[in-house]
């Protein structure tokens, strides 16, 4: 299932449609402003909220909290020893983990499952206009966790100071 998000979205007080490669809106990211750390809300169509997006408050290193139901079900940061690219990682409450990698920057990466299977590949080639880049979820996963995942990481890429 592909998803479309707009570069340059996620500042907090911004609201946006992430949609279907159709042009059906599917989620809501809304950026709420006058909060102590960062946060987002991913809504459906409707107005339901199906998750929030924090960024932990104290942190040795920037991460992110995905909450569902009032409990966290993953938490997003940079891997510590990186050497040659960016990667990131997300530890799920029930003990998975996903690895984000390849060129973060350009918005061409993989998120894989501790079994190295691609469960979502973010792409901005597939897309003639520079502002937009795409999510492709495979079948079976979790959409609006890996939707928060790609969120989080476009966050944290600008909290380090990367234009993504």
């Amino acid at each position: 299932m592909k998803f479309l998000m707009r570069d340059r979205m996620f500042s907090i007080g911004d609201d946006h449609w992430i949609t279907t490669e159709h042009g059906d809106k599917a989620f809501l990211v809304d950026g709420k402003v006058l909060r102590i750390s960062d946060t987002f809300e991913l809504k459906d169509p409707s107005g339901v909220k199906v998750a929030v997006i924090k960024k932990k408050i104290v942190s040795v290193r920037d991460a992110m909290k995905i909450e569902r139901d009032g409990e966290t079900i993953a938490t997003v940061k940079k891997k510590l020893f990186t050497p040659f690219r960016d990667k990131y990682e997300a530890k799920l409450a029930d003990g998975r983990e996903f690895e984000v990698h390849g060129n973060i920057l350009d918005h061409e990466f993989d998120i894989e499952d501790d079994n190295g299977n691609r469960v979502a590949r973010i792409s901005r080639k597939w897309f003639s206009f520079r502002d937009t880049y795409g999510i492709d979820i495979e079948d079976g996963q979790d959409v609006p966790l890996l939707l928060c995942v790609a969120v989080c990481v476009d966050h944290l890429q600008r909290l380090e100071g990367h234009e993504v």
